[in-house]
């Protein structure tokens, strides 16, 4: 489908819900990107956990948008738009679990070999930043999936809305550490890390268990 018929075949909201795909895509794009070229002249345990978690939802949010624009206008029992809403949603679901992963793994190794957190405060306003675009993004995401649902939609949304809290939780952790120090700045960090990681790992399972029921869907219809 062109460019010009993928429009044509899309509603007021469907454009919104297609726009704020591209949109997360275009926001997503630079941070592979910029860590991976970071990797090239020294890499650390950061880096690298958060190039795997940036780089998985990347290719997550890609196919979300790809299957969004291949099954614009399709009708919601279709069996080609379910089964590629499928895919979309066991993408996102081993995206948020691949992160969570990372970060558990981040965690873990902070709490075993502590090493000089140096100035955390660029890594806090990220954060912020991370809360107030994710946390919009989420928005967008439920709006467009309300006038008119869709699994796509549905799972960006899901995604989203979880970066949003994990970047939260982030925030609380970098505050505690910058407010404290020694072991309770070290253990809040590992906690804050767990929180990620839980909190990835809950819904990236949540939606992967919804993929069966989808699965089942089709061959019943």
């Amino acid at each position: 489908m062109g460019f010009r018929g993928y429009h044509a075949g899309m509603d007021v909201s469907d454009k919104r819900g297609g726009r704020t795909l591209l949109a997360s895509v275009l926001l997503s794009a630079p941070g592979p990107l910029v860590l991976g070229l970071g990797l090239l002249v020294g890499s650390s345990t950061t880096q690298i956990a958060d190039f795997v978690r940036r780089t998985v939802e990347l290719a997550a949010t890609v196919v979300s948008w790809c299957v969004f624009r291949s099954t614009a206008g399709l009708p919601v029992d279709d069996e080609k738009r379910v089964r590629l809403e499928h895919r979309v949603d066991i993408c996102v679901g081993i995206a948020m679990l691949v992160s969570g992963v990372a970060m558990g793994s981040l965690a873990v190794i902070g709490l075993i070999r502590p090493s000089e957190r140096g100035n955390v405060l660029p890594a806090l306003i990220i954060a912020i930043l991370g809360v107030v675009s994710n946390g919009i993004l989420a928005l967008n995401y439920a709006a467009a999936n309300a006038k008119t649902p869709n699994d796509v939609l549905k799972a960006q949304k899901a995604l989203y809305r979880t970066k949003t809290v994990v970047d939260g939780c982030v925030c609380g952790a970098l505050v505690a550490v910058i407010l404290v120090s020694g072991n309770i700045a070290r253990f809040a960090d590992f906690a804050g890390g767990l929180a990620v990681t839980a909190v990835l790992c809950v819904n990236g399972i949540k939606l992967l268990s919804n993929a069966p029921k989808t699965s089942a869907s089709i061959g019943g219809g």
